[in-house]
């Protein structure tokens, strides 16, 4: 063996290897990427035989696991060889992409379901390392490169990736991942939800070529409490990660500054700047952002602004905003299914804007990065959360572990966005001990990878002492967020929309409002009295008295009604009604707008009206 050829195997098997445990690379949309989308083999396996023998043993925790393994994409030897599946003779399916929509028989499925993918791949430099990156995978994926396993990831929402640097070949590699979205008692989300639980390999796969040290990640804001600086940190990963300099240039500010990373990789800057333009609805305005060593150049495009509360008021960049809101399901309004492409979300945000928003709750779970970077160029604030939603197992160490991940995974892919304003921790969850502590832990791990944004929850409302018409919040957990949010459903779950008018309200919290849920159903083209369930004029009644009642909350900052668009729900069978929909968007799965969508965009253009004169 030649020394050159040594010395590079040397390297390669001292290299700390990044995994999805290990945490993730940042602004992978920015990198030298190979896509994986397209056709890729699948094979649709309930009992997972190719996962466990008949002892009910993993094969991929045996020491040589046979042909039977799924992930070893074996082929017979001989003709009197027995393999008992054949991924290249297997039907196709696309990624990204989930399988119940793809595949008619697979509507309904929950199990595990293998994928494979063939490729070749060549490196740009000899000494460069690559990574292999799922945007998303529902919910579990274990994941197999050459019969290697790579890792295993869970969570249905968010980035994971896992170095294969050392495992890739030139040509004919195979990529097997086995992907499960059976809904768990302990998992995040549990067993129950209100929307479609799409499996499947949802978001794109990409491989990443990256330096041998690069930037894995960075965060870049404006310093809290000073908006003239420009604060940071960028964290290098390599074998020659300490002592780095890494120069950072801001050009259209004329900032150019160098910085050294320490032992762990590590540095941070701060840099004072009379003429940044700070990011609002009004005008998001991004700046281009490089990051350099001597190994690589990454680009970003990165907005300024603050976020802050002061009393009952939201403060955008030191003024009071009024958060004129949507929630929105990660549903394509395209051809239905899971959303995951930038035409998705562009056209989910642009029927926003329409509607005179300047403010979207993606519910109930983080959404593609799409939405978020779009978000950012359209000038819409978000809320992103979690999937803590309902009853999870709150006394399970598990269980807090998989949803403080998910929240990692979150904020790290997101946190230089200037459109995310929120970190939501949870959605309507019954108030206990366990459950207090649960959030509360997530809470303060989110304050702790990011200082600058705000907390929040969707809580549930209850009678102000025994006053069945006069509401509250009256939750232990209201103490620990920065934005009260709450869910209420008067008019729909609670009586007929005319109770609106009998209900009172009494916020004991000095906190800014957020009423982050209301609505009622509706299918598209039904019309009736407007107390006649499921009428577009039903409606319409809701959303007219439930503006007028939210308007007399002392403190309310904001509203993101329940739904933008109708989406599916297995919870939701009522025939020639819901058959299978959720009926409370304010456009039909069809893209067609009901009357209640006229109501709040009438509310949101005078509010905007209000807010230009002042």
């Amino acid at each position: 063996m030649n020394n050159t050829l040594f010395f590079v195997l040397a390297v390669l098997l001292c290299r700390p290897v990044l995994n999805a445990q290990d945490g993730l690379i940042s602004n992978v949309c920015n990198r030298h990427t190979t896509g994986l989308s397209g056709s890729w083999q699948y094979i649709v396996d309930p009992y997972e035989n190719g996962y466990y023998n008949y002892r009910w043993e993993p094969f991929d925790q045996m020491e040589r696991p046979g042909k039977e393994a799924f992930f070893m994409n074996a082929k017979p030897d001989s003709p009197s060889d027995l393999v008992e599946y054949d991924f290249d003779r297997s039907d196709s399916i696309r990624v990204p992409g989930d399988w119940n929509t793809q595949k008619e028989k697979l509507f309904y499925y929950e199990g595990t379901v293998w994928y494979k993918k063939s490729f070749s791949y060549s490196k740009e430099k000899a000494f460069n390392r690559l990574f292999v990156y799922f945007g998303a995978a529902n919910y579990r994926a274990e994941v197999y490169l050459n019969g290697k396993k790579l890792g295993t990831h869970t969570g249905g929402f968010t980035p994971f990736c896992f170095e294969i640097t050392g495992l890739v070949r030139e040509k004919d590699n195979y990529l097997v991942v086995k992907v499960d979205n059976r809904r768990l008692r302990e998992g995040v989300p549990t067993l129950n939800t209100d929307w479609w639980n799409y499996g499947g390999l949802t978001r794109e796969v990409k491989l990443v070529e990256t330096a041998e040290n690069f930037i894995q990640d960075y965060f870049i804001r404006l310093h809290s409490g000073d908006p003239a600086r420009i604060a940071g940190t960028i964290v290098i990963n390599g074998p020659e990660a300490a002592g780095q300099t890494v120069r950072i240039s801001i050009p259209e500010l004329g900032i150019s500054t160098e910085v050294v990373t320490d032992r762990a990789g590590r540095a941070g800057f701060d840099i004072r700047s009379e003429k940044i333009r700070p990011w609002s609805p009004e005008d998001p305005y991004l700046y281009e952002v490089i990051l350099e060593t001597r190994e690589e150049r990454l680009a970003d495009r990165i907005g300024f602004r603050t976020i802050e509360t002061e009393g009952r008021s939201i403060l955008l960049n030191g003024r009071p905003v009024f958060l004129r809101g949507i929630s929105i399901h990660e549903e394509s309004p395209l051809w239905g299914g899971r959303a995951w492409s930038e035409e998705d979300a562009r056209q989910l945000l642009m029927w926003a804007k329409e509607l005179g928003c300047n403010f979207v709750r993606l519910a109930h779970y983080p959404h593609n990065e799409h939405m978020v970077r779009l978000a950012d160029e359209m000038g819409l604030m978000v809320w992103a959360e979690i999937p803590v939603y309902w009853t999870i197992l709150w006394d399970n160490e598990e269980t807090y572990r998989n949803a403080e991940n998910q929240l990692s995974e979150m904020i790290t892919r997101d946190r230089n966005r200037a459109s995310v304003i929120i970190w939501s921790v949870a959605n309507e969850t019954p108030v206990s001990e366990a459950r207090n502590r649960f959030l509360t832990r997530l809470a303060g791990k989110a304050r702790e990878l990011d200082p600058t944004r705000l907390i929040s929850a969707a809580l549930e409302q209850s009678a102000y002492r025994g006053k069945p018409d006069v509401r509250t919040i009256h939750d232990p957990f209201a103490g620990v967020v920065d934005v009260l949010s709450f869910n209420q459903y008067i008019g729909w779950y609670d009586g007929l929309p005319d109770k609106c008018r009998r209900i009172s309200w009494v916020i004991e919290q000095d906190k800014p409002v957020l009423i982050s849920e209301f609505g009622a159903g509706a299918k598209q083209g039904l019309h009736g009295d407007k107390t006649a369930r499921w009428t577009e004029e039903y409606q319409e009644y809701l959303y007219e008295e439930t503006l007028n009642m939210i308007g007399r909350i002392d403190g309310l900052q904001g509203c993101s009604p329940w739904i933008l668009k109708d989406f599916r729900s297995p919870r939701r069978v009522l025939p020639g009604i819901q058959d299978g929909w959720n009926r409370k968007g304010l456009i039909s799965e069809e893209g067609k707008k009901k009357k209640a969508f006229y109501v709040l965009q009438e509310f949101y253009m005078e509010k905007a009206r209000d807010a230009a004169k002042n």
